[in-house]
């Protein structure tokens, strides 16, 4: 393990078209570029980083948005390698589409357009065929209709409060709802205790939910049966909340009115009343721009001051970094890890100005700041006696 000062100039990996402002958060004492094989951290977009050999200086990985399964998160959390996302940094931009969808599909515009341009070449008998074309696509307003959003953090509790001012009632699910989120929302939206309340009351439903062993597929017959005739379901969380194969015979029977999706495949392409998205929930400039650089700053940070933020692998930590050394530790979560760690700095005739320790699951992070100078050598001793701890997965004294 070498060490890790903050002279020292840190390389920048970038694997896919970052925005340029968010690159630019890296200025002196850092080089990016696309190149670096040892590199100090990776920014990443949608790049599959499965099948990558990472080198002994990388430290973190950044995804500049809030998927993260295009990255080996359990490798890299038992190698000691933190994992940021951005998440909410483009829930703006996914909002606006949801909303978007929700009203253009209820008018059936996606359809009418597609029949439209179908009369260019006929001349001075379009205004004539429009008007007479004009009946298969009468849609329904949105006003007075129930709209079930399931999941309420960044994205799902802007939805319901926009949802909210164009009139509709809505009804949230979110048993894990954070502090945050739970100031944000508004009152006026109503609590369902249960994902059978959503299903069984809403006209429009959107699901803002992680996929995983317990959402996946979570769209079924079984609750395609609860639902009200002719329900619209727009998905722009991901394709694998939903059994395809249920969907296409609920959208045959009329059960479904119509599924708005931003992740077609063959099989969703083939079912009928099917609104397919090419996936452009934060295809926004604005979008790019806010997780590039909120990426950007997560890696910074961490790195001149060991600070956590929006990390999915290590527990969030944070403490005023004052300039003196730090030592940072991420390690099993096991008793005496702490004393082990401030008995090596007393060895050192150190004191401890403050610290911090957060546990995750089965592992921890430990902040330690050292109140005395700490130059030269023994800025390696340290950092290596406390690597030597049985249980530390790596360690850095900055």
């Amino acid at each position: 393990m070498s060490t890790t000062v903050l002279e020292k100039v840190k390389n920048i990996k970038v694997l896919n078209n970052i925005a340029e402002n968010g690159l630019n958060v890296f200025k002196d004492k850092y080089r990016v570029d696309s190149d670096s094989d040892n590199p100090d951290a990776i920014l990443v977009r949608s790049a599959n980083m499965h099948a990558m050999d990472f080198g002994p200086e990388l430290k973190a990985i950044a995804r500049a948005g809030a998927g993260v399964n295009n990255i080996p998160v359990d490798r890299c959390t038992d190698t000691g390698i933190v994992v940021f996302n951005t998440p909410g940094a483009n829930a703006n931009a996914v909002k606006e589409l949801v909303l978007t969808s929700l009203m253009a599909s209820s008018r059936n515009l996606f359809d009418g357009v597609a029949w439209a341009k179908t009369l260019e070449d006929e001349g001075d008998q379009i205004p004539k065929l429009v008007e007479a074309g004009k009946k298969n696509f009468v849609g329904k307003e949105i006003k007075g209709k129930t709209l079930g959003v399931i999941g309420l953090g960044s994205i799902g509790m802007l939805v319901a409060n926009d949802a909210l001012d164009l009139d509709m009632d809505v009804i949230g699910y979110d048993p894990f709802i954070s502090v945050d989120t739970a100031w944000n929302l508004s009152r006026n939206v109503q609590r369902a205790m249960s994902l059978e309340e959503v299903f069984a009351y809403s006209d429009y439903i959107t699901v803002h939910v992680p996929f995983t062993d317990k959402t996946g597929g979570m769209f079924n017959k079984e609750v395609f049966n609860i639902m009200k005739p002719g329900v619209h379901i727009l998905n722009f969380s991901r394709g694998e909340l939903v059994d395809e194969n249920d969907m296409a015979v609920a959208l045959e029977s009329g059960k479904v009115g119509k599924y708005i999706t931003d992740f077609p495949n063959e099989n969703v392409l083939k079912m009928k009343n099917v609104v397919p998205i090419p996936h452009l929930g934060a295809s926004t400039s604005e979008s790019e721009e806010n997780c590039a650089i909120m990426a950007a700053r997560q890696v910074k940070d961490f790195l001149e001051t060991g600070n956590i933020r929006n990390s999915v692998n290590f527990p969030n930590a944070s403490i005023p970094y004052t300039g003196k050394r730090r030592v940072t530790a991420f390690h099993q979560n096991v008793p005496n890890m702490v004393g082990q760690m401030t008995s090596a700095i007393s060895s050192f005739d150190l004191n401890i100005a403050d610290m911090v320790n957060r546990s995750r699951g089965e592992y921890a992070y430990t902040m330690i700041d050292i109140e005395n100078e700490v130059d030269g050598d023994k800025v390696l001793r340290l950092e290596e006696q406390v690597k030597e701890i049985n249980g530390v997965v790596t360690t850095r004294v900055i």
